[in-house]
């Protein structure tokens, strides 16, 4: 007769071990170093889906509960970021169509996070739909938002409270809320889901950020992208990654953000997978990323188209 041992190679033993490897090493961060000077960073893929909402909050969230100011920017005019933060982004609602339409100052348009008070939150309501049309005809219609947000964050710095880190949640296109982006960044996220077509349309995206930096901000560089909804457990997971690493080579974080049934539920609860479940697997792996951003010194690369 022959004796079966338990296989400690088994899909789920692989993950269990790995969640408690995770653990231990999130553990170990106390804190996290500030940056010389504020870093913006842009996320931006135009396919909808791939985690760009979901990467913005949680990054802002994991980097607050260790130590960093962190201003978030929600360009959508879905205003899920503000909904996952739980900030007020109702019709009507004072946030990013004032400042980028209207002129407002920032100063005057940001809302606390409740759960985070290092986190500030420049909110979208339904009224920034309408923006992109709006837009065309006005001046300077490009570097609208960088000149609001770098008068905000240097009004900030004067007072003492300077701010680590911008996060810009792009809505899901490439028109001109994501140009006001792109011109007002410095550094872009690129959040790729682990899924067939994942790298489709990516090129276009490529291009864009190519033309914004040779016509309108010369300082725009790709520095990181963020694998997420992986699933070890899957050919499919575990090739894409492979594609995506082979293609972006150090940009790619080594951490890469699980398919997780609690990082879809917390927002339904205007939370964070952060302080929804601080244990789990999504938490720990958002924790880990922010700590590589925070960091690694990650090379810059030329923008190929």
């Amino acid at each position: 007769m022959t004796t079966v041992h338990p296989d400690d190679s088994t899909p789920l033993a692989r993950a269990a071990e790995e969640h408690v490897a995770l653990a231990r090493k999130v553990e170990g961060i106390v804190r996290l170093p500030r940056p010389e000077q504020t870093r913006i960073f842009v996320v931006a893929n135009q396919k909808g889906g791939v985690g760009k909402t979901t990467t913005t909050v949680n990054l802002a969230a994991a980097m607050a509960i260790k130590g960093l100011r962190v201003l978030v920017i929600d360009l959508d005019p879905q205003g899920n970021t503000s909904t996952a933060l739980d900030i007020a982004h109702s019709e009507g609602t004072p946030g990013v169509y004032e400042a980028l339409v209207e002129g407002e100052s920032i100063d005057a348009l940001v809302q606390p996070c409740p759960a985070h008070p290092s986190i500030s939150v420049l909110p979208a309501s339904i009224d920034l739909a309408g923006a992109e049309i709006e837009l065309v005809s006005l001046v300077a219609r490009e570097t609208r938002l960088d000149k609001a947000l770098q008068s905000y964050l240097a009004e900030s710095e004067d007072a003492g409270d300077r701010y680590d880190y911008v996060f810009i949640d792009c809505p899901p296109s490439l028109g001109l809320l994501t140009v006001n982006a792109m011109v007002a960044g410095r550094e872009v996220l690129i959040p790729i889901q682990c899924e067939y077509y994942a790298l489709e349309g990516l090129g276009q995206l490529l291009r864009n950020i190519d033309l914004v930096r040779s016509h309108l901000n010369p300082r725009l560089q790709v520095t990181t992208i963020l694998l997420t909804m992986y699933d070890g457990r899957t050919n499919l997971s575990s090739g894409v990654a492979a594609e995506v690493r082979q293609h972006f080579g150090s940009e790619v974080l080594d951490t890469a953000i699980p398919r997780s049934v609690r990082i879809s539920e917390a927002p339904s609860y205007q939370q964070t997978v952060v302080t929804y479940d601080p244990t789990s697997s999504g938490a720990l792996s958002y924790i880990e990323a922010a700590r590589e951003i925070a960091e690694a010194a990650r090379p810059q690369r030329e923008v190929v188209a």
